[in-house]
């Protein structure tokens, strides 16, 4: 689902190789503090959302993905169940702050952070968002 939705929908020219992470998500998200979420739907993945703990009580969000179908937005509000299960974990792990970087391709996924309080931090290439 993920390698689908960067390839096919936003162009990414990426590979299950450049993700080693995919490969073995216990050993990479779960050890040391870390987790992983999917969101299933007739036992078809349809989201995905992703935490790994970075040291001094920081976080990195990563493989936020939902499928297109699924609206991604407040209809069905799988990406912001996702996101609010991953903030209450965090919460409860007591993790001070969390990044995410993301591509300018990911336009509306710049506003649902920022709307689910992110503050850009900086902007090149990729933008780079956190959340005290």
């Amino acid at each position: 689902m993920i390698l689908k939705i960067q390839q096919e929908e936003y162009k990414l020219p990426i590979t299950a190789d450049d993700q080693p992470d995919l490969a073995n998500i216990d050993t990479f998200y779960r050890e040391n503090n870390g987790n992983f979420w999917v969101a299933v739907d007739n036992q078809v993945v349809i989201g995905t959302i992703a935490i790994k703990n970075i040291g001094n009580k920081n976080a990195t969000l990563r493989k936020m993905f939902v499928k297109q179908e699924y609206n991604r937005g407040k209809d069905i509000g799988v990406s912001s169940n996702l996101l609010l299960q991953l903030l209450d974990w965090a919460k409860q792990e007591n993790f001070s702050r969390i990044f995410l970087g993301t591509t300018s391709q990911f336009l509306a996924a710049h506003r649902f952070y920022e709307k689910n309080g992110f503050k850009e931090m900086f902007k090149w290439i990729r933008s780079t968002f956190m959340k005290n």
